[in-house]
């Protein structure tokens, strides 16, 4: 019998070892092949919403097959979040990941659903603005901190839920500023919302920029800054609050999510798809419109952002002992 060299059999084991990856690697380049579901745990016309159907509509264009939103709101966004922890991580459920996922990992005891979710990139940073009733005599942050500490106790300051994003916002500033307002949970906030806003019941609100820009523009609010460290485009004679309290930044963010142990394949083809989207002028400029900024980056870069988030609300959570309602 012929003696084969050693470094034949070597050879086989390599390609032996290689044949289980062929099958999972076809399958990846070949994805997606049927409707693929984004998990937004937001109600539809939301912010979230409707980022998330931007986003899927591109994707849909670009990957062949439906990107179908599905609303799951409730529970501070954890139905939706737990709804795709427990779905297959074969790559055709996502999850249209928040703030708020960053923020739950501290406002919920025993429940950190963002460790069990793989990023795949952001998305959109989308700022908050605080707003005043005309009725209260600051025209600026500083003098809104001076009204303030002249009366300690006496603003009452309007928030959705606890431990929204305009919750926090409002909590920070309070904690930077070294000021006394008090907290009026309003539930889902909304119309509700801006109409005691309008009406003078409550005196400051930090609310979504999207939600808020129509009555700023109808001079019922008065915006006295922007919640992120510069300045947006849209209101750019609007300062932000980091000009005045340096530190401060506070905003909201979109991203996607996969289950955990989703092959590597479809998360770099996922995160090709949307950054291509992304860089689309057409997107951007929708974006833009609903006050956002558009951001995309790699997987690890998404990662580091939900990391960073988590860690700071975690601070402010504590600080202020904040409970969910």
């Amino acid at each position: 019998m012929m003696k084969l060299p050693r470094r034949y059999f070597l050879h086989l084991a390599a390609g032996a070892a290689a044949l289980p990856a062929v099958p999972r690697i076809a399958r990846a380049q070949a994805y997606p092949t049927r409707p693929v579901r984004i998990i937004v745990g937001f109600a539809a016309g939301s912010s979230p919403d409707t980022t998330a159907r931007l986003v899927g509509q591109a994707l849909s264009n670009r990957l062949g097959q439906q990107f179908v939103v599905e609303n799951r709101p409730g529970a501070g966004t954890n139905i939706a979040t737990e709804a795709v922890v427990r779905a297959p991580p074969d790559g055709y459920t996502l999850l249209w990941v928040t703030a708020v996922n960053a923020i739950n990992a501290t406002l919920y005891d025993k429940l950190n659903f963002i460790r069990d979710i793989e990023p795949v990139t952001a998305v959109v940073r989308l700022p908050n603005i605080m707003v005043v009733h005309p009725s209260i005599p600051a025209k600026s942050v500083p003098e809104f901190i001076a009204y303030a500490k002249a009366n300690p106790g006496r603003i009452n300051m309007a928030y959705s839920t606890s431990g929204g994003t305009d919750h926090l916002a409002g909590e920070l500033f309070k904690i930077l500023a070294g000021v006394d307002m008090v907290g009026v949970p309003y539930r889902g906030g909304g119309a509700a919302l801006f109409t005691d806003l309008i009406a003078g019941q409550v005196q400051v609100n930090f609310p979504a920029m999207a939600s808020s820009i129509g009555y700023i523009r109808g001079d019922k609010l008065r915006p006295l800054a922007v919640t992120t460290a510069s300045r947006w485009e849209g209101l750019p004679e609007v300062p932000s609050v980091s000009e005045f309290i340096p530190g401060y930044d506070a905003s909201s963010w979109h991203g996607v999510g996969l289950p955990k142990t989703t092959p590597a394949e479809i998360i770099d083809k996922l995160n090709h798809g949307i950054n291509a989207a992304l860089a689309d002028p057409a997107t951007k400029a929708r974006l833009a419109e609903l006050g956002g900024i558009a951001l995309g980056g790699s997987a690890a870069d998404f990662a580091k952002l939900i990391a960073d988030e988590t860690e700071k609300w975690a601070k402010v959570i504590r600080t202020a002992n904040i409970k969910p309602e």
